[in-house]
């Protein structure tokens, strides 16, 4: 039984007359964008590590410790996220996140100690991609679409993707080229950019517009104002922590965390850069795998509409743990070897993500689908953040990533065998009093 959250149920309307256009289609284009440039800010770190080394002389580990810190806050911030976006609506979160994101990496071109990019890339740029998250991206397919409600979470979780497609290459040439000052200017600018077109086009519900959402036939009208915000992701994290579903769910996808971008986009450029790979090279073998978890996450929201979302868990956790065992030798090889890597283990880069949520709404009812989203994501932060350090770590203690790499495949293998318990005989939840 799915465990009772203190919510707002909508009221049903009268149907308005139809539109040609659903503006949810716009709704999550403009969502698409935003996805797509907050990740592609978040993964710029991964190419910054190196010639951070070379001018400051921090270690890798030193480096690793900041964008920890910046994975945990990504994930923290999601489930109050949530709420801050209840309480203040979409439109306004948004904007405020992009401003801060803006802020955050322009101030980095001013530091000469650790504790400042611990700070800014850290803290600042940690919270502010944090708002606009793959949260976001439930929050706006749970509030709009009534119908293909997975394969839009597909198209906007793989927007991450495609966020490093867009701008990890080009931005690894502005590296070599000009530095990695004008990297963060680069993300600054663009988070900036962004700003007019959210409070342009954004709304906050389709009641606003008098529509109901995509998919249905009746008005939902928007809930009254005044929830606390905190209150509200803490009773979420107190439901979740009575159901064995919550840490199933938070357990694989701590895995999940700590084999993607805890692990591959925190330290796929520097490892490939110690086997001697170039890193324009290596920046474009994220771009490939972008393209394919564009085509991956994409295929797993259409799946997750019509197959068990376990077992699709379960494969997808398999195939990316023996994916990283693979890697090692990979490096080995010739780039062929690297890019058959890229292209098995891109089509499965966050694909976990719709079946996860369509699970969480299983679990916690839909209207809370991404409360319980956003704490379940948390999990999977903490996970990258670990991952993030603990590989900085093993490099500068043996030299290399192998035993890294390794270690996260066989915790996916972990992962597979978890995924499939979800669902299978949970304890009955009791409702939460509001």
């Amino acid at each position: 039984m799915a465990a009772q959250i203190p919510t707002r149920g909508p009221a049903e309307l009268p149907h308005p007359p139809p539109h040609r256009l659903h503006y949810a289609w716009v709704m999550a284009g403009v969502t698409f964008v935003v996805l797509l440039i907050g990740a592609g800010i978040r993964a710029t770190p991964g190419i910054l590590i190196v010639p951070l080394e070379r001018e400051f002389g921090w270690s890798t580990a030193t480096i690793a410790a900041a964008v920890a810190v910046n994975i945990f806050l990504y994930g923290m911030i999601g489930p109050f996220a949530v709420a801050i976006i209840e309480r203040f609506g979409l439109r306004r979160s948004v904007a405020s996140a992009l401003l801060l994101l803006a802020a955050g990496t322009a101030a980095t071109i001013f530091m000469q100690a650790s504790w400042q990019m611990v700070a800014l890339w850290g803290v600042l740029v940690g919270s502010g991609s944090g708002m606009v998250a793959n949260v976001l991206g439930a929050t706006v397919a749970g509030r709009w679409f009534g119908r293909h409600r997975g394969l839009v979470v597909g198209l906007l979780t793989a927007s991450s993707a495609t966020g490093q497609l867009v701008f990890l290459p080009l931005l690894a040439h502005i590296v070599v080229d000009h530095g990695w000052r004008a990297v963060a200017l680069t993300v600054a600018a663009t988070a900036l950019g962004l700003v007019p077109l959210v409070l342009l086009l954004m709304r906050d519900r389709p009641a606003d517009l008098g529509l109901p959402r995509y998919g249905e036939s009746v008005l939902q009208p928007a809930p009254k104002g005044g929830v606390n915000p905190a209150r509200r992701a803490l009773q979420g994290l107190a439901a979740g922590t009575r159901n064995r579903d919550f840490w199933l769910l938070a357990g694989t996808f701590f895995v999940c965390g700590a084999s993607t971008n805890g692990l591959i986009g925190t330290h796929l450029i520097p490892a490939c850069l110690d086997r001697g790979i170039p890193e324009v090279t290596a920046a474009g073998m994220l771009a490939l795998m972008g393209i394919c978890d564009l085509l991956g996450t994409t295929a797993s929201g259409w799946l997750t509409d019509r197959v068990d979302p376990r077992k699709l868990l379960a494969w997808y956790y398999g195939l990316r743990g023996l994916s990283l065992i693979f890697l090692p030798q990979a490096f080995d090889g010739s780039l062929y070897g690297l890019s058959l890597f890229a292209v098995f283990y891109g089509l499965d880069w966050i694909a976990t993500v719709p079946p996860t949520v369509a699970l969480a709404g299983r679990s916690f009812g839909e209207e809370n689908a991404a409360l319980m989203f956003g704490w379940i994501a948390a999990a999977h932060q903490i996970g990258a953040a670990c991952a993030a350090w603990a590989a900085g770590a093993v490099r500068t203690g043996t030299g290399d990533y192998t035993s890294a790499f390794v270690s996260a495949g066989f915790l996916c293998l972990v992962a597979a065998a978890m995924a499939m318990l979800i669902g299978r005989d949970a304890p009955r939840t009791e409702p939460v009093p509001a």
